[in-house]
């Protein structure tokens, strides 16, 4: 569904991509890892079009992702951002049905928070959290939130920046549960950036490593563990030693 082809991109001197070569198939979930500063996110900007790669080309359906009508283009998309990016003036109802109340997938007001109380109930918060605000709620609570919104407009695909960062361990364990759930449920395609390995297992069906700006390996989730890469195993294991140097 999404292809990647010798995409690079530089920011200056700062070559972070340097040739990603990536496959996204419809209907799986693909999560990229790899280290801070490895480009995870521009990866991911470039995807959507809010980067423009300086060379190479990504395609959604066999179409440039930088051409066509950028309206349509951006209503295929959902989006779990890292840290949850609530607007605080707004009710909660209103974040999560926010798409819904402008724009090109404009609904009636009523029926907007009518499909945010569902897609809220579906993540596990009750009807009343609707007409809380952000600031009232755990970050637990938030990022559910933003899971709700992220589905709000029956995406066909769906991005996952960070899903679990800042949040304990079993609160991780309930949003990548519902991640996986949901992204099976519609069907829908799933690109997740992360680091969190926890993440990894519980909601990839394929893995992508991310390192020096190419992908270093990629593969069935299953497969992972077992690769002689030396990358990948460094990472996955959090050693200390081996090819990626760290910062000491």
């Amino acid at each position: 569904m999404i292809e990647l082809s010798g995409v690079h991109k530089a920011f200056g001197d700062n070559r972070v991509l340097r040739g990603v070569d990536l496959v996204i198939p419809k209907g799986q979930s693909m999560v990229v890892i790899g280290g801070s500063g490895t480009g995870k996110s521009v990866l991911l900007k470039s995807v959507l079009g809010l980067v423009r790669p300086d060379l190479g080309t990504i395609t959604l359906d066999g179409v440039d992702v930088t051409k066509g009508d950028r309206d349509a283009f951006l209503a295929r998309f959902g989006m779990l951002f890292q840290g949850g990016a609530l607007f605080d003036s707004l009710r909660v109802w209103e974040n999560v049905a926010f798409r819904l109340l402008r724009g090109h997938q404009k609904r009636p007001k009523t029926e907007a928070r009518a499909i945010a109380v569902e897609k809220l109930r579906r993540v596990g918060l009750k009807p009343e959290v609707a007409d809380l605000y952000p600031a009232e709620l755990s970050g637990g609570m938030q990022k559910r939130v933003g899971l709700a919104r992220a589905i709000a407009a029956e995406p066909e695909i769906i991005f996952f920046d960070e899903p679990t960062t800042g949040l304990d361990p079993i609160m991780s364990g309930v949003i990548n549960e519902l991640i996986r759930e949901i992204v099976v449920e519609m069907g829908a395609t799933a690109m997740t950036i992360t680091h969190d390995m926890s993440s990894v297992r519980a909601i990839a069906d394929r893995v992508a490593m991310l390192h020096q700006g190419v992908i270093q390996w990629t593969g069935p989730v299953s497969e992972m563990d077992a690769t002689p890469d030396p990358y990948v195993q460094q990472f996955i294991h959090g050693r200390a030693d081996g090819p990626i140097e760290s910062v000491r």
